[in-house]
């Protein structure tokens, strides 16, 4: 039989539109499905509203080192059982770790649904933590954490979170220093996922050849004795901004230069994603065109945001040589203050087009679907529709760019982060001068 009884068990349901549908348990599980009749396949997670930024510093990294531990065995499946069962049908089962979501998920052919859902429920309520697969893993993730130490241009978005925003958990690495993890004890794994593993952070989501209601059925089974846990949020973010250099013997410097900005919640959020396209987006932005297609400044060069809750950045990376950075960070000042001033409809069009593109070239994919629909209920509490977003992105014009554009430079100072050969690159007060931003 189900637990609660179907009766106790159901909640609110919600239909956004023909293929979606959103169920809610009453221990507060939400349980949410897309419909693609057309595929053979599907994909299953559950989403949790819990990420690094929950973590106090001693425990820096249990929740990257939580997603793993939750691979490594179950009160009724070993290690190896739980990825022999679901390689023996084909699936993948996988998971990540961000600064306000884990994820956890399955892709399957169909009629795996119950199988893959199974094994979520089980490793999301019975994982074992045994001493010696934490051992085990625990060497694997501090292999990880040298692995960035190696890899500079991973590296340097990790040092530009913690200059953006220091001494709290948002600028702290997802993965956490060595030293912490080596010391990290298996209670803090167990009182991790205790605190924050309840239902009413959590969203089960399947997209594909997937029937509701059997979703609902299952979830009502393998979840619905879940009790709610801590529902404490994460600490405010205070962006501070300032200027960090790492001298490396390397044959490039990376850099990244950014600015404060805004969460997804607020109305200027597509405006934001617009200007970052224009600016970096693509090999004909404008950074492109003149970084590298111009002046040979820089191999890579892009733009990028990265919004939370409460708070959001806007960052521009670029490697380059030791004698180009003294040109090229001013040029990348340059480029920025000019979009605001000059954006003309051609590239405004063809921002909006990538942006859509993108979009609905993720639509096609399963577990993409999967992934939205969960995190737009974690975050907004609803689906949002395709078409909204599409109408969002097309009421951008210049007016917002540059708008959206002087509130950035207005918010606060800029966040410069160099790792490599920096012997040239200049100050964050001089590029702030050029930029005129405040602070």
């Amino acid at each position: 039989m189900l637990w609660p009884p179907p009766e106790q068990q159901l909640g609110t349901r919600l239909m956004s539109d023909d293929t979606t549908r959103i169920t809610t348990l009453s221990n507060g599980l939400r349980i949410a499905s897309e419909a693609m009749p057309a595929l053979k396949t599907a994909s299953v997670g559950v989403w949790v509203d819990v990420g690094a930024r929950y973590e106090r510093p001693e425990i820096n990294g249990v929740a990257h080192m939580l997603e793993h531990m939750a691979f490594k065995g179950t009160k009724r499946r070993s290690a190896r059982a739980i990825a022999e069962e679901i390689e023996n049908v084909g699936g993948q089962l996988n998971a990540y770790t961000s600064r306000e979501q884990t994820a956890y998920y399955v892709r399957m052919l169909a009629e795996d649904l119950p199988l893959a859902v199974d094994l979520l429920a089980d490793i999301l309520q019975h994982s074992t933590f045994e001493p010696d697969e934490l051992e085990r893993e625990r060497q694997v993730i501090l292999q990880e954490i040298g692995m960035v130490q190696d890899t500079p241009d991973d590296l340097v978005f990790d040092l530009f979170q913690e200059t953006a925003y220091p001494g709290q958990a948002l600028g702290r690495s997802i993965l956490g220093p060595a030293e912490t993890v080596a010391a990290m004890p298996r209670a803090a794994l167990v009182d991790y996922m205790g605190r924050y593993y309840g239902p009413s952070r959590m969203v089960l989501a399947a997209a594909g050849q997937v029937e509701h209601d059997q979703l609902v059925d299952l979830a009502g089974k393998l979840f619905g004795a879940l009790a709610d846990q801590d529902p404490s949020q994460a600490e405010p973010a205070r962006y501070q901004g300032g200027e960090l250099r790492e001298e490396r013997d390397l044959e490039q410097a990376h850099l990244i230069l950014g600015l404060p900005a805004f969460s997804y919640h607020d109305d200027e959020f597509y405006a934001l994603q617009v200007l970052s396209t224009m600016l970096g987006g693509g090999m004909s932005s404008r950074l492109f065109q003149e970084v590298r297609e111009k002046r040979g400044l820089a191999y890579s060069v892009f733009s990028f945001t990265a919004c939370y809750r409460d708070a959001g950045l806007l960052g521009i990376y670029a490697g380059t040589g030791e004698d180009q950075t003294e040109e090229l960070l001013p040029v990348v000042c340059d480029e920025f203050l000019g979009l605001l001033d000059s954006a003309t409809e051609p590239e405004l069009a063809r921002a909006r087009a990538q942006l859509k593109a993108s979009l609905m070239m993720g639509l096609e994919s399963c577990y993409a679907r999967s992934e939205e629909l969960a995190r737009q209920l974690l975050i907004f509490n609803r689906r949002i529709p395709p078409e909204e977003t599409i109408a969002e992105i097309d009421a951008v014009d210049a007016a917002a760019v540059a708008r959206v554009g002087r509130r950035l430079l207005s918010a606060g100072p800029a966040t410069l982060t160099g790792l490599g050969p920096l012997g040239k690159m200049p100050a964050v007060d001089r590029l702030a001068g050029r930029l005129g931003t405040s602070g």
